[in-house]
């Protein structure tokens, strides 16, 4: 019961918050239009600041972004695996706040950082974005997709930096061109991806993030795989449709079960049929990092698989 009332307390506190900003951040846009622009994005059009100085994001990509960017946020939600950040991210986010996770952002710490403006994901906090636009300007990305850079453009007109995102998409661009052309004949070889997760597995591909930066380097892949769609979930009986000429695969831990994707990948790797693949009979067969290769999602992650399948390519060449 004290709980109960604790929590009810606690809501009422961030409504009656809430309420007493509502409209604030209209008002302020109205006064002041010099100083904003507006945004059009999922949810409509926003007026935000010319050059925002307290920035909240609310979905890892986006995060991965706004510091590409070269802007630190001053909260972001935590990471899916991580404590509470990914680890290729964690040195960048010395002194920001944790504000919740992308199903659930906290609303009582985002109003506490005061930011003048907020970046989400209608696929994420549509039911949300009214409490959050009376916090701070809010813009929101349509969803999240395999093309990172779509949300990841998006971002950088949200955030006036447009001139920056275009560089950081040149250097990109220039980071496949190499893998590419290091690539040569080898790109004529199916690369198959596959990712075991708790209770589940999944054979992924092209409109997943892998797939999609796979795809823009050139990689040939398997005819199911080779599919405009996102996965197809599988039992141990498609093991024989996972094959290709290399194999990638990765293994999601959720923080609350944190060894069922393991468990579930080590019975298909002790299973005959995974055996009897073609990739794992010639030792091309590959386990990476499924924080780099799909969770993460933003554009840090894809410049460092970027630099992890040019080593791939390296070694097998070397062979």
């Amino acid at each position: 019961m004290k709980r109960w009332f604790s929590s009810l307390l606690i809501v009422g506190l961030v409504g009656a918050l809430l309420i007493g900003c509502s409209n604030t951040s209209t008002t302020e846009s109205e006064k002041a239009p010099e100083n904003t622009r507006t945004i059009k994005h999922a949810m409509g059009e926003t007026k935000v600041p010319q050059d925002p100085k307290r920035v909240v994001v609310l979905t890892n990509e986006g995060l991965e972004a706004v510091l590409a960017l070269g802007i630190k946020p001053v909260g972001t939600v935590e990471s899916f695996t991580g404590d509470p950040w990914y680890p290729h991210l964690a040195k960048q986010l010395e002194s920001v706040t944790p504000v919740g996770d992308e199903l659930q952002p906290n609303l009582e710490k985002i109003l506490s950082l005061k930011p003048d403006l907020i970046i989400g994901n209608k696929m994420r906090q549509e039911k949300i974005y009214d409490q959050l636009s009376k916090i701070a300007p809010t813009v929101f990305a349509e969803d999240l997709r395999g093309d990172w850079k779509v949300n990841f453009t998006f971002y950088s007109q949200a955030l006036n930096k447009e001139e920056t995102g275009k560089a950081k998409l040149a250097e990109y661009d220039a980071k496949v061109a190499k893998v590419r052309e290091n690539a040569g004949d080898m790109l004529q070889q199916k690369i198959s991806m596959i990712r075991f997760m708790p209770g589940k597995t999944r054979i992924y591909q092209q409109q997943t993030f892998s797939g999609v930066i796979l795809k823009e380097v050139g990689f040939a892949r398997p005819e199911l795989q080779n599919q405009d769609s996102f996965t197809l979930e599988v039992g141990r009986e498609r093991i024989p449709d996972m094959d290709g000429d290399i194999l990638f695969y990765f293994t999601y831990n959720d923080k609350k079960t944190p060894t069922q994707g393991t468990d579930r990948e080590q019975e298909f790797l002790k299973d005959p049929l995974w055996q009897n693949l073609n990739a794992v009979k010639n030792n091309h067969a590959f386990k990476v990092d499924d924080i780099i290769w799909n969770t993460a999602g933003g554009y840090q992650a894809a410049m460092i698989m970027l630099d992890q399948l040019n080593d791939f390519v390296t070694q097998l060449k070397a062979k």
